[in-house]
């Protein structure tokens, strides 16, 4: 599997790029920021956007979502309880000073255990509810992008709207360390870590 990462906007988000070796088709998880840029590098590897997965719909995940539709015609998949959170863009918007963003329009509505495929990959939708109703996080082979749920050391705010310390918590014991020690886990922010070394090292856990 092909992972490039490019932390964006004023909020340092990870977005990732990934692209199936065999086919050449890629998605975007989390495109917070910066479209051309991200745009730059999917034309410079050869990779064809299909998909836009998002972990959630805070404005920092989703700032650049209309900008890279403009220039693909990627589909657009989201967790069907974050229809809310997708709701207050401009409220979120406001709260941080920022710029209103363009309403961003959900393709496909997913749910626990589901799968999106990306040529020879299948990446299966974890529903972790507790940093929003709607978080997920999305597993391949070894693999599993994060999202807001789980951080290095760390894990989501619960503080915002929807969010709740309790869920969050059970989310991660029962999804995310139900995982193989091995896991390379992919954040929203801030350093990969594994499975493992939040088994171990994480505080909240």
């Amino acid at each position: 599997m092909i992972v490039e990462t490019f932390v964006v906007s004023l909020f340092a988000t990870n977005c990732y790029l990934v692209g199936c070796p065999e086919t050449k088709k890629a998605a975007l998880i989390d495109p917070g920021d910066e479209a051309a840029l991200l745009l730059a590098a999917a034309e410079r590897l050869g990779l064809t956007l299909e998909v836009i997965l998002l972990t959630h719909g805070h404005i920092d995940h989703v700032g650049a979502v209309a900008e890279v539709l403009e220039r693909t015609s990627c589909k657009v998949c989201a967790h069907r309880d974050e229809v809310e959170v997708l709701r207050t863009l401009g409220l979120q918007a406001r709260l941080f000073g920022l710029s209103l963003p363009d309403d961003v329009k959900v393709d496909v509505w997913l749910s626990e255990g589901d799968e999106v495929r990306l040529g020879s990959l299948a990446f299966r939708v974890l529903h972790t509810p507790g940093h929003t109703p709607g978080s997920i996080c999305f597993y391949h082979d070894g693999v599993v992008f994060s999202g807001d749920t789980l951080f290095r050391e760390s894990v989501g705010r619960t503080d915002l709207p929807g969010g709740s310390h309790r869920s969050l918590l059970a989310s991660i014991r029962s999804k995310l360390l139900a995982l193989p020690d091995e896991v390379q886990v992919y954040p929203g922010h801030g350093e990969p870590t594994t499975i493992g070394d939040e088994r171990r090292l994480n505080p909240f856990l």
